[in-house]
């Protein structure tokens, strides 16, 4: 198992390091299949907000899917506690959704294309048109400056749940693997989910 600890607007010295390594190794009985941990630190210059002075992210990367948590406070020791918790926590509720659900299997994910949009300077006297993510720009308007393409085999429900518990996030986008429908699955209050699923027609025909 790979551990990477980066510094982004902070100093991250030996001592941290080789406290966070100790700390993460625990997690090899606790991952099938981990491959390599990625700790970010970073500063904030919100000095208004010592309590958010700093984020610790800590993202998995093994077999199957992602599992990311992070966390901030006033140094970067309790941010990384704090972001350390939220990552077991994430990790033992999605293994008891497991053994609820004997029917998940581990999704092996391609990477994520994250991309900076381009922002081209028009020729002077020339109103600029842009093209971003489908939609035609031209001048001043709506402005899209990333996109992100994700690339997924279909996942049921119960997947698609376990996946958005190990990221943390409150929705996840899938393709449902029973009728091959864009799906969104949500977060509503303590451990309920709510589910959307869209029914694709062709556009009328005149």
């Amino acid at each position: 198992m790979d551990i990477v600890v980066q510094g982004r607007h902070c100093a991250v010295n030996d001592a941290y390091r080789e406290m966070v390594e100790g700390r993460l190794a625990s997690l090899e009985r606790l991952v099938d299949r981990l491959i390599r941990v990625e700790v970010l630190v970073s500063g904030s210059e919100h000095h208004r907000q010592p309590d958010q002075a700093v984020r610790v992210e800590i993202t998995l990367i093994g077999k199957g899917p992602v599992v990311r948590a992070e966390a901030a406070a006033e140094d970067k020791n309790l941010a990384f506690e704090r972001a350390f918790d939220r990552l077991k926590s994430r990790l033992r509720r999605a293994a008891d959704r497991r053994r609820s659900h004997h029917n998940l299997r581990s999704v092996s994910h391609l990477p994520v294309i994250d991309e900076i949009l381009p922002d081209p300077t028009p020729a002077p006297g020339r109103v600029p048109v842009r093209t971003m993510a489908g939609l035609e720009v031209k001048g001043d308007g709506p402005l899209v400056v990333r996109e992100k393409h994700f690339a997924s085999a279909p996942l049921t429900l119960a997947q698609a749940l376990d996946e958005m518990e190990l990221v943390g996030h409150d929705f996840f986008l899938y393709v449902d693997a029973s009728t091959g429908a864009p799906s969104v699955a949500y977060r509503r209050k303590a451990y309920d989910y709510g589910v959307i699923h869209l029914t694709v027609t062709a556009p009328d025909q005149d």
